[in-house]
């Protein structure tokens, strides 16, 4: 059973308050049929401590807005690899090179990737506007 529309809603709350900071290579993975505890792992990565804890904040913010509280917050001291688990979507924000070391996404290659709105798959470099960006970057 795919993950359910409340869990895509959030993780697209919350891929959206990671962008507003700059996220980098946003990804929602489904992985629903795999887990028995969530339905998505949100992951998102930061260039420094400082903005991994910003992000952190953000994401949690905004899923507050939706009525939505985490119930277990691991490495936000570290600001390395921060785990934010709401129950239905779990959130991970981490620095890019724990990010590149860990690979999360080649460890859950087999889940459906969760299609995210445009607005969400990063900033646009230079001279390139935000219409321009297509689905599929990260």
């Amino acid at each position: 059973m795919p993950a359910d529309d409340r869990a895509i809603e959030l993780a697209i709350v919350a891929a959206r308050a990671a962008a507003d900071l700059l996220a980098r290579e946003i990804i929602a993975l489904d992985v629903s049929e795999r887990l028995v505890l969530t339905d998505v792992f949100v992951v998102a990565s930061g260039s420094s401590e400082r903005q991994v804890k910003a992000i952190v904040d953000a994401v949690e913010d905004a899923l507050a807005q939706e009525g939505a509280k985490a119930v277990r917050k691991e490495g936000v001291a570290e600001g390395r690899w921060v785990l934010l688990d709401f129950g239905d979507i779990v959130v991970h924000v981490q620095h890019d090179e724990d990010r590149e070391f860990y690979a999360l996404e080649r460890l859950w290659k087999d889940c459906p990737v969760v299609e995210l709105p445009p607005d969400v798959h990063g900033h646009p470099s230079a001279g390139e506007a935000p219409e321009d960006r297509t689905l599929g970057q990260a």
